[in-house]
């Protein structure tokens, strides 16, 4: 009954955990969710309240405009002006996105032709290479190793792969290892992709979730970059605004006209009240983006603590919300957490090969929860 190519899809990854975790709690078990990253911090106040002011005002229940309202995309390159110091223009290179979960499992779509390699890092967000199968293009894993900081060697892509790759994916501050860019990697990505024709499509989602006085950067204040990429961003981390379903992708004309079509054929843009709602977001303060910092490092440091105590190698992220920890054997040590502890991490391999040998924890539940999972850890033995 199916399509072919629904066969090549593996089981969406936090789909079978939701699954497990409601399985768990339907027999009674008090689980800990540190799987899956859903803040569990508020939308700011002043957001909602945009919101619930827009959603009665008549002129925004009607379609809205594909490539976003022409205040949003203003207010994004506002905020990417004051945040990266990238120019921007509004009306040409700037897209409304309904989350950067839209973007990417989209722009494949536009660019990819049957057969034609896409670069996709190995840990890597799933839809990475679910959207490349959907184009009927064929994923090529870039590994992502502790010796090399969790960055691809981009000069260990064979040429004749490297030669017929449309799309380049990269993303730091990274999911799931928490990795962030090293200094002329971005530069090295440039020419990369300039000697080869590739696309680059940087997802930055977690971009202003750091801590110890880190700051990411775009990949956009690049020099060369707006040449040859775009940039993904989102308002659901930053602004805990995951359910709002709204973001942006950024940059190179061209290739987000390419999106832009693909969009116009498959969804009817972002509901104009939200779009309302994420303006007063970039446009407000940000004192609820340092304050979810905080709170999101107090955990960190109660988690890694915890977790070198019972006798784990934990490096402590400089951003996301992500613990990666090395463990022997990542799906043995996920279904055990579940089964004996009623924790839930998620297991490396769900991200790629690469992921083969850790698990991820996200630290989207408060220290208390987090406390009592190290206790349960140490009751069963971890």
């Amino acid at each position: 009954m199916y399509a072919e190519r629904m066969g090549m899809l593996p089981p969406y990854l936090f789909a079978r955990i939701d699954a497990l975790k409601a399985k768990k709690i339907q027999g009674g078990v008090d689980v800990i969710d540190l799987g899956v990253g859903d803040p569990d911090l508020p939308t700011p106040a002043h957001v909602v309240e945009e919101l619930c002011r827009a959603a009665r005002d008549p002129a925004y229940h009607h379609y809205p405009s594909y490539a976003g309202m022409p205040d949003y995309r203003a207010a994004v390159a506002g905020w990417y002006r004051r945040r990266f110091g990238v120019e921007l223009n509004p009306s040409t290179q700037v897209l409304a996105l309904m989350g950067s979960k839209d973007g990417i499992a989209h722009v494949p779509e536009a660019f990819v032709n049957p057969g034609d390699y896409v670069l996709a890092p190995s840990p890597g967000y799933p839809v990475y290479r679910t959207s490349t199968l959907f184009a009927e293009g064929r994923v090529y894993e870039m590994p992502l190793a502790a010796e090399n900081h969790f960055i691809p060697v981009l000069e260990d892509i064979p040429k004749k792969v490297a030669g017929a790759a449309k799309i380049l994916f990269l993303n730091y501050p990274n999911n799931p290892t928490s990795a962030v860019t090293v200094p002329g990697f971005f530069e090295s990505a440039v020419e990369f992709a300039r000697e080869h024709g590739i696309i680059i499509i940087h997802d930055n989602a977690y971009s202003e979730i750091s801590y110890d006085g880190y700051r990411a950067p775009s990949f956009l204040e690049t020099e060369g970059a707006m040449e040859v990429a775009i940039e993904m961003h989102s308002l659901s981390k930053t602004y805990n605004m995951t359910g709002w379903r709204v973001g942006m992708a950024v940059g190179n004309e061209e290739i987000l006209s390419g999106l832009g079509r693909v969009k116009t054929n498959v969804d009817s843009g972002v509901f104009d009240a939200v779009q309302m709602a994420a303006i007063s977001a970039l446009t407000g303060p940000d004192d609820c983006v340092q304050e979810a910092c905080r709170i999101y490092q107090e955990r960190r440091d109660v988690l890694v603590e915890g977790l070198r105590g019972l006798g784990f190698s934990v490096e402590a992220p400089r951003a996301t919300f992500y613990v990666w920890m090395p463990v022997e054997d990542c799906m043995s040590f996920a279904t055990r957490m579940l089964d004996e502890a009623g924790i839930v991490v998620t297991p490396g391999i769900g991200f790629g090969s690469g992921g083969d040998g850790y698990v991820r924890f996200a630290l989207t539940r408060s220290t208390d929860r987090i406390r009592v999972a190290l206790e349960r850890m140490e009751a069963i033995g971890l």
